[in-house]
């Protein structure tokens, strides 16, 4: 039964939505985090060692940030999964070109495939960058965000990298939340407008509160 579910496309679908509901529960989290650099060294850094804390005494040190790290990496990998496979069923179902030209689509929606691709390089980029210290630019300090951020973001490629994946980010989740709403069911012709102006609101929140804290570094507001 559960393996006809996922070899129909409403169930990668499903999947997808599902997965990409809880990657967006997870950013609007993140984003709120990483506007505590704007409050001081210490507010961030203080956040950071709370994350590897946090379901204490019941759970040990980071036992609930693993548990977090978990879900996500299921998420992530349940996602692009369900994508890829949705994207080579849409190919081999239409093998020659239509004769006439469909209606463009949106800029989001035509870049979603793209931008998947860059949030997923991006995504690697940053654990090695800000989680391990391994690409870190300068001398990396576990517990110690306020710097490492200072540092990632003190460099031309961090600023470039940081931001385009950031965009990217916007175009997907303006789109993706109309769509893995029309998947669960909840859009409709009355609501389609509401979701789609609630769905471009939190692309734009997303998209200007992570910029925020490159942009904070370059002007000297965060140093």
């Amino acid at each position: 039964m559960t393996r006809t579910i996922w070899d129909s496309s409403l169930g990668k679908k499903t999947v997808m939505a599902v997965s990409g509901i809880v990657m967006l529960l997870y950013l609007v989290a993140h984003m709120i985090g990483n506007l505590k650099i704007f409050f001081g060294p210490e507010e961030i850094n203080h956040y950071a060692h709370w994350l590897r804390t946090m379901g204490g005494p019941v759970l040990h040190y980071e036992w609930a940030l693993w548990l977090v790290r978990i879900v996500l990496v299921v998420a992530v990998v349940a996602h692009a999964t369900s994508a890829y496979q949705l994207s080579r069923r849409d190919i081999r179902a239409r093998p020659s070109k239509y004769v006439h030209k469909k209606p463009s689509a949106s800029y989001a929606t035509r870049t979603m495939r793209w931008g998947g691709i860059i949030l997923g390089l991006f995504i690697v980029w940053h654990i090695l960058d800000l989680t391990t210290g391994t690409v870190h630019p300068g001398g990396y300090e576990h517990l110690h965000p306020y710097q490492n951020i200072i540092d990632t973001f003190s460099t031309w490629y961090g600023n470039v990298i940081y931001i385009v994946a950031v965009v990217a980010l916007g175009f997907h989740v303006q789109h993706g939340f109309w769509s893995a709403a029309q998947t669960l069911g909840v859009g409709s012709r009355s609501r389609d407008r509401v979701l789609k102006t609630v769905g471009t609101a939190l692309a734009v929140l997303l998209t200007l509160g992570f910029v925020a804290v490159p942009v904070g570094v370059m002007t000297g507001l965060v140093s």
